[in-house]
């Protein structure tokens, strides 16, 4: 038997359930969805999570549509699920916990006796520190952004190359290598010898189908590539940055791109420029170095230094 909260299965089964973290204004307990789907055969564990951004709802999507096509007696080892981490902020569409206004992802391992979100990071650290490798799906909030994948342990840590593989087998076709914040799940789990990932499924506010897809493939790459599932897995060349050059307007006024996503950006080239309501043009920002056009924002409106854009620099493929 394999369980997490309220899901137990046995070898062969799948079941859902509530893992229960606390207790809300109203004095009563609420849980995070969960699922466990337990293999007929043994294996390895795999930890997947989605949402402790409240608004990055693609995760979900991913998991929603690829739980369903995981069929248990096919199954070599095991995978365990929790659909939504952060509950608070998802139940508003916000990206921080509203109890106690914090960002989820920086607050790993946990604290049992600590703040909302540091009990609930606790909680389902305990679930992730028992897997194999661990998957915890993010998106670019409300930014436009390429389909990547993270890898946030530092290019000198021990597990560096395993997380890099996963990466690489996830498969966006962008990885970004480079050393995040304390606190990540991605930078934990490593510390705990568990090759850990974050793909960030795109950006968009709320679903974007695409993005959703690119993850389901990499779910099942995963599976299939680390022997839980039969199948042949080639992982194909990606795209690596290991920084960024971050752009900000140095006027108010509309933003208008010279470049789309994904494409290369040389020294001294044209990002975007910032004009008037007329259409008169303010001011037209370039380039401080080559790489690939990577992250921006949504909406066309800005105020004088607020971000536009960022550019990824030190590309290489691998």
């Amino acid at each position: 038997m394999t369980s997490l909260g309220t899901a137990t299965a046995a070898p062969g089964e799948i079941d859902t359930g509530r893992l229960v973290v606390g207790e809300t204004r109203d004095g009563g307990e609420f849980g995070l969805p969960v699922a466990v789907i337990n293999g007929e055969q043994d294996g390895k564990t795999l930890y997947v999570q989605a949402a402790s951004d409240g608004d990055e709802l693609n995760g979900i999507g991913v998991i929603q549509r690829a739980v369903p096509r995981m069929d248990p007696t096919e199954l070599a080892g095991t995978v365990v699920v929790v659909g939504i981490v952060n509950y608070h902020g998802f139940q508003i569409a916000k990206h921080r916990n509203p109890i106690d206004d914090t960002k989820m992802n920086r607050t790993y391992p946990g604290d049992p006796e600590g703040t909302s979100s540091e009990r609930i990071a606790h909680a389902t650290f305990g679930a992730a520190k028992e897997a194999d490798m661990i998957l915890d799906l993010h998106q670019g909030s409300t930014s436009r952004m390429l389909n990547e994948v993270r890898v946030r342990c530092g290019t000198r840590h021990r597990l560096h190359e395993e997380c890099l593989t996963l990466a690489k087998v996830f498969g966006c076709g962008y990885v970004l290598d480079q050393k995040g914040p304390s606190g990540q799940l991605a930078r934990v789990g490593p510390d705990e010898g568990i090759p850990t990932i974050d793909p960030e499924l795109g950006g968009s506010v709320g679903w974007d189908d695409e993005s959703i897809e690119y993850g389901v493939r990499g779910i099942f790459n995963v599976l299939r590539y680390y022997g839980f599932l039969d199948g042949e897995v080639t992982p194909e060349e990606q795209t690596r940055a290991t920084g960024f050059d971050q752009y900000g307007s140095p006027s108010g006024g509309l933003v208008r791109f010279e470049k789309e996503l994904g494409e290369r950006v040389s020294r001294g080239e044209t990002v975007f420029t910032v004009r008037d309501v007329f259409g008169t043009v303010k001011s037209e920002v370039s380039a401080n170095g080559n790489g690939i056009f990577w992250r921006s924002r949504r909406l066309p409106q800005v105020a004088t230094g607020e971000y536009v854009c960022s550019v990824a620099t030190g590309i290489d493929s691998y």
